[in-house]
Formats: structure tokens, sequence, C-alpha cells
């Protein structure tokens, strides 16, 4: 018998919201689970997407194309364009639960894609209250709308007390990408 799939929710201003949930991939692929990581908003090259492609086929990545611009910086037409990508990242999450293609299913920076208004919210309440009952389900970013906070079992706040940026430290290789 399966176990119950549970809801998890990684929001806060702080580093490792992204690390955690892949985290809680690694363990899930070494129990042998299906792992699908779909990005939202992300789209350079990262140390992690690296190690999760020797962990095929039971571990994926999905994302969509070049992000070129943080979304405070686009102008109206880059937005439109985005939200049109966004909304086909979070397609592909939907059939993915349909196909029930994966044990754990983890929707990276979707709440960065609904705070800028890419991503319809009642679509991604709509598929967290319709998962499947095996199916664990990780939603990460900043800002997570209280209708989601209400539907997760686990909520990790994750708060930036310090952080090298504010030094003027920039992303280092292997370890913020």
């Amino acid at each position: 018998m399966k176990q119950p799939g549970l809801i998890h929710l990684y929001t806060g201003d702080g580093k490792g919201k992204t690390t955690a949930a892949l985290g809680l991939g690694l363990r899930a692929v070494g129990r042998g689970l299906r792992v699908l990581v779909v990005q939202f908003l992300k789209s350079s090259p990262t140390g992690e997407l690296e190690a999760i492609s020797r962990l095929a086929p039971l571990y994926r990545v999905y994302r969509g194309s070049n992000t070129p611009k943080f979304t405070w910086q686009m102008d109206d037409s880059e937005r439109a364009e985005s939200r049109e990508t966004q909304t086909q990242i979070l397609g592909v999450a939907e059939a993915e639960v349909a196909a029930q293609g994966c044990d754990l299913l983890v929707l990276d920076e979707i709440l960065g894609a609904l705070d800028a208004g890419l991503v319809d919210l009642e679509r991604v309440v709509i598929l967290v209250r319709n998962k499947p009952a095996t199916l664990e389900l990780v939603l990460t970013g900043r800002n997570a709308p209280v209708e989601l906070v209400a539907l997760a079992d686990y909520v990790s706040e994750i708060r930036c007390a310090k952080h090298p940026f504010q030094n003027g430290v920039g992303a280092r290789v292997g370890i913020e990408n």
C-alpha cells in the first residue's frame, strides 16, 4: 500500500528553498521514488541540474525557455511572453499530475511566478486540491498566497538573517548556482 502524499510549501526571503526541495527529491530517489522538478522563472545552468541529470530517469527536471530578465525588469511585451511561457510550464506540471508520472513533484519558484502575476492562482489551487492522493507535492518561492498556505501540510518559512550578497558577494559556482 502506498503512503499518502502531502503538500510542502517552502517560502520566505531566505536562501535555501530550492535547495531544500531538491534535497527532498534526492532522498526520494534514494528510496526508488520518481521525482520531477518543474522550474518556473529559471533558465540559467546550475550545478544541481548536472547532478540530477546523472540520476535520470528517476530524477528529472523540466524548465521553460531562456528567461533573460528578472520580472521587475520586463516591459509589457516581455511580461506577456513570460506569462505565456510560465503558463505553458504549468500545463506540463498539470499533465504530469494527470498521467501520474512521478511520485514527488516539485513546482520550483511557482510562488514567484504567482506573485509576479505570470501564473493564475486558481489553476494552481485546482492542481493542489486535485492531486492524486499518493503524490508528494512541493511548492517553492517567496510570498506564498494564503490560499496555498491553507492547503499545505508543511509550511517552512526560510528567513534571511544575513547573506553575503548584502556585502557585495555575488553568486558562487557550486554554492549558489
